[in-house]
């Protein structure tokens, strides 16, 4: 795959360093695209690639484009607006790595097609440090042959790789994941906010909590952030209020009562609304503990 020309488009936190991982393994990073010019022009500088204003010009200029954009209709105007991805695209490779909701995946593979492309989703569950070394844990959907030509690739960006199924089913395990994330950083979050209000030592909470059935991936990852008000954006609030949305949306097509997904929803769309939405999910102990936002 090294032979193939890349193109990225979204270089925000994930795409900037995912775009950084390939070029230091050797890939050709060819052509750059974000609504931020500076970001944009910055990058490919430190990689060698070609800054393009149109998006179009992304395609011509590559074999395979990677986009990581925020959400539906941030994809929907990369592929569907005026310029757009598929203008060109014929033979082009797109893996898509945002977190989507399934139906547009479904919609750029039937729209790929229609041009003479083909399409990957790529869902990515992990954060900043892991697209920047290489270690991301990705989920794939789309075609599998697609997947099995792609998979140097993809190797060389993750360290857990899964193929999940057809267009849409690894959006669908990525929204589910992150449902679970976000339903343990809010517990968790309750469970320090009060503990600090008995007056507990949080660092021996958190020592037994590890001990317990209270043990989790998140207290490992955000139980110090949170006692430390420490919230440097690792994966926003957000993000978190939309991905909970997008297990909702699925499990209401299902028929599924999910009272504490709804819960973390809220909580995380009242730190969006609050002008939090920016603050890594563990700052949803700000609306926990006692003298903090709402606490």
């Amino acid at each position: 795959m090294k032979d193939k020309k890349i193109g990225i488009v979204g270089l925000g936190r994930m795409g900037g360093n995912m775009a950084r991982c390939l070029n230091d393994k050797g890939y050709n990073v060819a052509s750059v695209f974000d609504i931020n010019a500076d970001v944009a022009r910055e990058l490919a500088e430190e990689v060698g690639a070609n800054v393009r204003t149109k998006l179009a010009d992304v395609t011509a200029d590559s074999d395979i484009i990677l986009t990581v954009v925020t959400n539906d209709k941030a994809m929907d105007a990369i592929f569907f607006g005026q310029n757009n991805l598929f203008q060109g695209a014929k033979d082009r490779v797109f893996i898509n790595c945002a977190t989507l909701t399934p139906a547009v995946h479904q919609k750029m593979d039937n729209a790929a097609a229609q041009v003479g492309a083909q399409c990957l989703e790529a869902c990515m569950a992990s954060s900043i440090p892991q697209a920047r070394n290489g270690e991301l844990f990705l989920m794939i959907g789309g075609s599998e042959p697609l997947f099995n030509e792609t998979k140097p690739l993809l190797d060389d960006l993750s360290k857990a790789l899964h193929y999940v199924g057809p267009s849409g089913k690894a959006s669908e395990v990525k929204a589910l994941v992150n449902m679970v994330m976000n339903i343990n950083t809010a517990a968790l979050a309750e469970g320090l906010g009060i503990g600090q209000a008995l007056g507990l030592d949080l660092d021996m909470l958190c020592r037994v909590f590890s001990q317990t059935g209270a043990n989790s991936r998140v207290l490992e990852t955000d139980a110090a952030d949170m006692i430390q008000r420490d919230h440097d954006c690792y994966f926003s609030a957000e993000h978190a209020a939309k991905d909970s949305g997008i297990a909702l949306a699925l499990a209401k097509s299902q028929g599924i009562a999910t009272p504490l997904a709804q819960a973390t929803f809220e909580q995380y769309t009242k730190m969006t609304e609050m002008g939090l939405g920016e603050l890594d999910k563990s700052g949803i102990a700000e609306l926990t503990f006692k003298g903090r936002a709402l606490g």
